[in-house]
């Protein structure tokens, strides 16, 4: 029978690695570990979520969390990956949108549920107007938006919402 104690210790491995595209974050604190499990065997396996379908980060996160999980002791470790359903911003946690709006990053309102959003304002995270415009659909990343402020010109990074 597995302990209380590993299948804990295996779920803080997995939720405490750094998301490869925003460090700012972890895996856990954008919502992407869906599953965390640990047989009577001492194997984990882990199921993931990416952001989408097509991220580029998605073999590293396999790697990272793989390397947490034999870092906490667990030598066989199997990460699957689930594609339905989607990943959506609804799942990035209260302390993960605090960590990205830390480091100027604007976390993204609920997500739409497939309805048109009506966008009023995305408040700067510099001077916190919303004033802003949208300069790119894509920012430094895929999930990213690359917005501009009009009242102090500086350019953020917004993650879209879906």
């Amino acid at each position: 029978m597995v302990s209380a104690g590993a299948l804990e210790r295996a779920r803080a491995a997995c939720a405490s690695v750094a998301d490869p595209e925003q460090p700012v974050v972890t895996i856990g604190d954008l919502g992407i570990v869906r599953e965390v499990s640990v047989d009577d065997h001492g194997r984990v396996e882990v199921v993931v979520t990416p952001t989408y379908s097509g991220c580029p980060a998605t073999d590293a996160i396999r790697d990272d969390i793989r390397s947490a999980l034999r870092r906490a002791g667990f030598a066989d470790v199997a990460v699957r990956t689930m594609l339905a359903p989607a990943w959506s911003t609804d799942w990035i946690t209260a302390a993960g949108r605090r960590k990205l709006a830390a480091h100027g990053i604007v976390p993204p309102g609920p997500a739409s549920g497939g309805v048109v959003d009506l966008e009023i304002g995305v408040r700067c995270p510099r001077c916190g107007s919303i004033d802003t415009k949208l300069v790119s659909r894509f920012g430094s990343t895929a999930c990213l938006a690359m917005r501009r402020c009009t009242s102090c010109l500086e350019p953020f990074d917004h993650v879209k919402p879906h």
